[in-house]
């Protein structure tokens, strides 16, 4: 099982009331949440494994060289010089480091690199997984990652932890009528706002997808539009006058997959394996003992 880590402490933080703090005063509002999201996920569909992908680097310069925009509204105003700094509120970026601390406490690797976002190190650990992949996440970018050959499926977070959906290749099918592995090209023609990414001027979401239906993928579209064949004259226009665009936007939708990290070989502790007196005086010190505790329930259950 792979976590999208950051976009469920956000939701962990959102999720739960801040008046949730440690003895200290500490608000602990999105360790505690983060770890009772992650024991419902291992009581529902018990992982042999859970790693924590993490974004080192949220918005890479490399990406951004390719379009500017990308995630632009998101960069802390103040911040004149050096690295983007992505737009977070206080009490949460005083939480992740103890978020850090709690998940090597549970034996849950945390795995990023500098350069790549987390939906790189989850597209990366995932091609090299040998077995079924459960890729948590609220982003609707990794449905380009499900893969039913591979076993390899989303569940999707973003209508609420009471709402987790499956998303495998027929339900991307019917949600958008392409096909998993045309997803990327999907969302470059597409675009999404909360990203960045100005899509085709013109192409929405169906235009979109009868394209991918009648091509097969964004190169041959793209072919079809400068010959001027199988698509109206105005959409191959909007396709030729994208043209900039679709010279650099894949590169930015499409995740990585060969970035230079390596598979955990750590199962899911069993009691006893773990350091289990450490995360419970960790679970001690920041006030979410009963959320340790349904989480050695809930390792207790699938061993």
């Amino acid at each position: 099982m792979l976590l999208d880590t950051a976009s469920l402490y956000f939701r962990a933080f959102y999720g739960v009331p801040d008046s949730v703090k440690a003895a200290d005063g500490t608000s602990v509002n999105a360790v505690r949440g983060l770890l009772d999201i992650i024991t419902k996920l291992v009581t529902l569909y018990s992982p042999d494994a859970v790693v924590a992908c993490w974004d080192d680097d949220w918005r890479p310069q490399w990406r951004v060289d390719l379009i500017p925009t990308y995630k632009t509204h998101r960069v802390v105003e103040e911040i004149v010089s050096g690295p983007d700094v992505e737009e977070v509120p206080d009490p949460l970026q005083a939480q992740i480091p103890i978020i850090r601390e709690m998940l090597a406490s549970l034996n849950i690797p945390i795995v990023g690199h500098a350069g790549y976002e987390a939906d790189d190190i989850v597209a990366t650990l995932a091609t090299l997984a040998d077995g079924p992949v459960d890729i948590v996440t609220g982003d609707r970018d990794l449905y380009q990652l499900v893969d039913d050959a591979r076993e390899v499926r989303v569940i999707y977070t973003a209508r609420g932890m009471s709402n987790l959906e499956i998303v495998t290749d027929d339900v991307v099918q019917a949600k958008y009528g392409v096909r998993a592995n045309q997803y990327a090209d999907f969302a470059t023609m597409r675009g999404d706002a909360s990203d960045g990414l100005p899509g085709v001027a013109g192409v929405g979401e169906k235009t979109a997808a009868t394209l991918l239906q009648n091509h097969g993928d964004l190169d041959a579209i793209r072919a079809a539009a400068a010959a001027g064949t199988g698509m109206s004259a105005g959409v191959a226009a909007k396709i030729m006058d994208a043209s900039a665009y679709l010279d650099v936007a894949p590169t930015v939708v499409r995740v990585a997959r060969d970035v230079d990290v390596t598979l955990p070989q750590v199962p899911l502790a069993p009691l006893g394996v773990a350091d289990t007196a450490h995360a419970a005086a960790l679970a001690a010190q920041w006030s979410y003992t009963t959320a340790w505790e349904r989480f050695e329930a809930a390792i207790a259950a699938r061993a």
